[in-house]
């Protein structure tokens, strides 16, 4: 391993990033999740299968932790109760790169049938996919080659998944005017709750 080889990886993940289409579907995205979750009291659901799951577990944590109430449903435990999480008004967000995992597209059907007007919001590298086709907002990650030596195992793919996630956070955050207070009063512990306290009593001053 040389570093060149190291440049050349983190390059690739870098482009990966930068060609992440900008399109209104972040736009669509943003009023689902403000409108649903913000004005209508529901929550956000997100959901995917093996390392789209884990991304999709991270992207329900910092939801939720920046003012957007939000939890993970496993697509496979879906089938087997837990969909009873789902509510009125509340918003699901899936993730998939091929667009095609079967857990998930089972999950959609499953979640109209509980709650018919669910609106869904897709990040998937496959805009052509019947996963994409369900989707009120579908934002597509590039669909990037993997820098995975086999061009198989979820790198880059997961890579964009997860920047997504943080530019519809931070977007969020701002519309709903989250501030230090509103994140010091979610994260009691460690040094981000201690350093959220102390940006908020400056705020006040």
């Amino acid at each position: 391993m040389t570093e060149k080889e190291i440049h050349s990886l983190l390059e690739a993940e870098a482009k990966a990033v930068a060609g992440i289409p900008v399109t209104g579907e972040f736009e669509k995205a943003i009023e689902l999740l403000y409108h649903h979750v913000h004005e209508k009291k529901g929550k956000l659901i997100t959901s995917g299968m093996g390392k789209a799951g884990q991304i999709a577990v991270n992207m329900a944590t910092t939801f939720s932790s920046t003012g957007t109430p939000a939890v993970f449903l496993h697509p496979s435990e879906a089938q087997h109760g837990d969909l009873g999480v789902l509510q009125e008004n509340d918003v699901m967000l899936l993730i998939s790169n091929s667009g095609k995992t079967r857990e998930i597209l089972e999950l959609i059907d499953l979640a109209k049938g509980l709650n018919p007007n669910v609106p869904f919001i897709v990040i998937t590298g496959n805009e052509n996919s019947l996963l994409a086709e369900a989707a009120n907002a579908c934002l597509n990650t590039g669909n990037p080659p993997e820098v995975c030596a086999l061009g198989l195992t979820p790198t880059t793919s997961t890579t964009t998944m997860t920047v997504i996630g943080d530019v519809l956070v931070v977007l969020l955050m701002k519309k709903i005017e989250f501030s230090n207070h509103d994140y010091a009063l979610r994260h009691h512990g460690g040094y981000l709750g201690d350093k959220s306290r102390k940006a908020a009593v400056l705020d006040k001053k």
